[in-house]
């Protein structure tokens, strides 16, 4: 379990984090947000490489800068910074020596945590040699080389490449099943959309949302829905939509249509109608997805208003 009670951390005069509360209790959860949002800062607290200015980090109810704690955290951070000089291999078998353990046993994982992030071949490599790639790779492996039951990963899929993504992907998603707890961030929000049941919110140093894409696309509900509908008929099409009284606009440009709807079964119906008709060929939505949903809810004013009703669900 991780939890962040009322947690903010200053660095001189600038807040990184403001009175975030939080509470994870397992599976894959995605951190969001813009740079300087605060989403390093969080992972470096929970490594136990800062301790917060005010409230409480814990994970697993200790405070990870405790060597209890430390023994329980895989930390990838989005730094680069090896001794180059040093084989993949050599790099992590060091790390684990100076968590304590053996040489021999250090060695043994180090590789078992090489071959699990596909640098089997290049493990005995100067690092020096690696590409951006293989480099963040290594930070994986030395991550998982204790086999931890929390799992910070900040940017992880930084320099792969489409193969390696979809390994590593795999890889986490194995995690999860094997009861890792895995908070994962990522500017690219696809990738946490595709494997995180739940993904956190940072806006500004504060907490701005947190749930499913779904629940957080809820919070909007003074926005439109906005389909994109391809036909090779699109006037037909639009004549038809417009009579549908959920429907807000539509755009038309060639082969496409952009609706936008308030949505309900009246629309869908119709949709269903069409294509079984053959007049519309795909239909898919615009912005009910992770990074439409992160856009809508950092505009100041939607901003504001999750705030104030934010605040008064903690006084009540």
């Amino acid at each position: 379990m991780i939890e962040f009670r009322g947690v903010s951390k200053w660095y001189g005069q600038v807040a990184a984090l403001t009175d975030v509360s939080v509470q994870i209790d397992g599976g894959i959860v995605g951190l969001v947000g813009r740079n300087g949002a605060g989403k390093s800062t969080m992972m470096n607290l929970l490594a136990g490489l800062l301790r917060p200015s005010r409230g409480d980090v814990l994970v697993d109810g200790v405070q990870p800068w405790r060597s209890e704690a430390r023994l329980r955290i895989g930390f990838c951070p989005d730094v680069d910074s090896f001794y180059e000089d040093l084989s993949g291999h050599a790099f992590v078998s060091w790390l684990l020596r100076l968590h304590g353990l053996r040489a021999r046993v250090a060695r043994e994982l180090a590789a078992a945590a090489m071959e699990r992030v596909g640098l089997a071949d290049a493990m005995h490599r100067s690092i020096r040699g690696y590409s951006k790639g293989m480099r963040q790779r290594v930070k994986l492996a030395q991550a998982l080389a204790r086999n931890p039951s929390t799992l910070l990963l900040d940017e992880p899929m930084t320099g792969l490449d489409p193969i390696a993504r979809h390994d590593i992907t795999e890889l986490v998603v194995a995690l999860e099943d094997a009861g890792v707890t895995v908070l994962v961030s990522s500017h690219v929000l696809q990738e946490l959309e595709e494997i995180a049941g739940r993904v956190i919110l940072v806006h500004q140093g504060r907490l701005l949302a947190d749930g499913s894409v779904h629940e957080l696309r809820r919070l909007l509900e003074d926005r439109p829905y906005r389909l994109l509908v391809h036909s090779d008929r699109p006037r037909e099409v639009a004549a038809r939509l417009t009579a549908v009284e959920v429907v807000r606009g539509l755009t038309v440009d060639r082969g496409t249509l952009e609706v936008e709807t308030d949505g309900g079964g009246d629309l869908f119906a119709t949709l269903t109608a069409l294509g079984a008709e053959g007049l519309i060929e795909e239909v898919r939505p615009l912005d009910d997805d992770l990074e439409a949903v992160f856009a809508y809810l950092v505009d100041d004013g939607l901003l504001s208003r999750w705030r104030r009703e934010r605040d008064r669900e903690a006084r009540a």
